[in-house]
């Protein structure tokens, strides 16, 4: 088992130093919804003509406006007043994001379970992700989403790897090959998709615990997100002195206060992850 583990690494490191990998390319309607968003030509309307041809997205959009996060004195029911409400930057980054979870999915059961387990962290550092950028930093709430979104897109095509090439490896084994590898697999593709630098750092950066950058970033909303979700547990990212992670002093946070204790955070949390699922 060990020997197909080594074997399994290196050829993902062969492929990967070759530029043989075969990367994820984003969603046609994520790749659409993007171009239109960057366009000084564009309107509302016509962000609404390309995301109307996906229903799920549009509905999970009108959710997402009618969310205490976002809701307004009025109910939302139309995609155009949904779009409306967010904007069109707001509408592009979350549309990316939510048009991803397509991708999080297999055909074999133990790959599938990874996928979904995997994409179900996403959203849940996501919406954290979104509540530590709105009170704590100057960073755009809606591109926090997306940095939790995508943190650990570079799990996908390791697992595609084993299950196109029908390897049989313990799940130990799978872990420590997808911690070692995904954060340079997670870079490359953010830079494929031509994400911003910002974010093309955060499958790097997140683990990176020492880091020093002059000021809060994704990377480190997503540390402390990812650091949160696994308050009290077993996880071995509690065996750390969290006082020690200068990424808390950035962001103005405490780190010996779990903040799923303050109530009304807690709430926005919770709520931020559920409109994502």
């Amino acid at each position: 088992m060990a020997n197909i583990a080594e074997t399994l690494k290196q050829d993902l490191v062969t492929a990967i130093e070759s530029d043989k990998l075969v990367l994820p390319t984003l969603p046609e309607v994520a790749l659409q919804v993007r171009e239109i968003a960057e366009s000084e030509d564009s309107s509302i309307q016509d962000l609404v003509k390309v995301i109307s041809n996906d229903t799920a997205l549009s509905a999970r959009l009108i959710r997402v406006c009618n969310s205490p996060l976002f809701r307004g004195a009025r109910q939302i029911e139309t995609l155009t007043m949904a779009v409306s409400r967010l904007g069109m930057a707001y509408t592009s980054n979350m549309a990316m994001g939510l048009a991803m979870e397509q991708m999080f999915q297999a055909t074999s059961d133990m790959v599938d379970k990874r996928l979904r387990a995997t994409w179900q962290t996403s959203t849940e550092v996501a919406g954290i992700c979104h509540v530590l950028a709105q009170h704590y930093t100057k960073l755009k709430a809606d591109q926090a989403t997306l940095a939790g979104l995508v943190h650990l897109i570079g799990v996908l095509p390791i697992l595609r790897y084993v299950e196109d090439n029908e390897i049989q490896i313990s799940s130990i084994m799978l872990d420590n090959i997808i911690d070692e590898l995904h954060a340079d697999i997670g870079e490359r593709i953010l830079k494929k998709w031509d994400f911003s630098e910002d974010l093309q750092q955060v499958p790097r950066g997140f683990t990176d615990f020492q880091r020093v950058v002059p000021k809060a970033d994704y990377a480190d909303l997503v540390m402390i997100a990812n650091l949160q979700l696994v308050a009290g547990t077993e996880h071995r990212f509690n065996e750390m002195d969290w006082n020690q992670i200068p990424a808390f002093e950035r962001l103005g946070l405490d780190p010996n206060v779990d903040m799923s204790q303050e109530e009304d955070l807690n709430a926005e949390m919770e709520a931020a992850m559920a409109l994502l699922q």
